[in-house]
């Protein structure tokens, strides 16, 4: 028996947490399993003209730590094709929800959209009490009067905003991939930079510019600033190690400025200083 929630969840922000953290408590008092159904790929990936413009907030592995970290039980992570999409809102509840999953109670959000008739939550509730399942409502979320959405994130991340998507997701937004061969020119100039390149294509990259960056890398944690502009690159503090061939993980913590542009290697050389001693500012001020 199961208490069960259903979405995409991309980014697991503080709107999806007070579902989830719903979820976990209702399952809890009940002596019953939380499960969270989630989907893969993106529904517009697979049904959408415009798909390779999406961008996402997390990867597939991102989304089901994120998950479990909230405490639920069980993520089910189902495939999404053009035939599992045809599937109504009554099918999906009867079929899946009920019957593939055991499910006892369904959770929705406020604007929680089941199957292709995308049917508001009041409806989806109507047809759930027929099929004999509990419906368990969970409210909408806001910050600073504005409702949380994924959408609302994405935007703020293309502008360069992290504070605010990070306000949003309740963790700093970050990229992780593995580190490759660049130009060296860094190194050249005595700010060696690791060059990332990313696990997952589809994962949204920030607006161009320099940040403020923690970087995980062998279980160890880090500070730099990252450069974002034709590659992603990250200049670590303290750090001089050879990580070729490594994972990194870059979190964003500020942004710094813009990306410029420079007359001569000592004009980059003389701002990087400034960037490097800016940030280590903002390091304090964190501490």
């Amino acid at each position: 028996m199961a208490i069960i929630a259903t979405g995409f969840f991309d980014g697991v922000h503080i709107g999806h947490r007070l579902v989830i953290e719903t979820l976990v408590s209702e399952a809890r008092k009940r002596g019953e399993e939380s499960l969270a159904l989630t989907f893969w790929p993106h529904p517009r990936i697979v049904l959408q003209d415009d798909a390779m413009e999406l961008r996402l907030l997390n990867t597939a592995e991102e989304k089901m730590r994120l998950l479990k970290g909230l405490g639920v039980d069980r993520v089910e992570q189902l495939e999404f094709t053009k035939e599992f999409s045809m599937m109504n809102t009554e099918q999906y509840l009867r079929e899946i929800v009920k019957e593939k999953y055991g499910g006892t109670a369904i959770l929705l959000g406020y604007d929680n959209r089941i199957g292709h008739d995308s049917l508001n939550p009041v409806q989806t509730a109507d047809i759930a009490v027929s099929l004999g399942l509990e419906v368990i409502r969970a409210e909408k979320v806001s910050a600073v009067g504005i409702a949380v959405s994924s959408t609302k994130i994405r935007n703020a991340l293309k502008n360069g905003d992290v504070e605010t998507a990070s306000a949003y997701l309740c963790y700093d937004y970050s990229l992780s991939g593995t580190v490759v061969h660049g130009k060296k020119l860094g190194r050249t100039i005595g700010f060696p930079t690791a060059n990332l390149e990313l696990d997952e294509p589809l994962k949204l990259i920030p607006a161009t510019g320099v940040y403020l960056s923690r970087v995980s890398v062998g279980g160890r944690i880090f500070h730099g600033m990252t450069n974002i502009g034709p590659t992603i690159e990250t200049h670590i503090f303290d750090f001089d190690e050879e990580i070729y061939g490594h994972t990194l993980e870059v979190s964003f913590i500020s942004r710094v400025r813009d990306e410029m542009g420079f007359a001569s290697l000592d004009e980059l050389k003389a701002q990087l200083h400034k960037d490097e001693d800016y940030c280590k500012k903002l390091l304090s001020l964190h501490k």
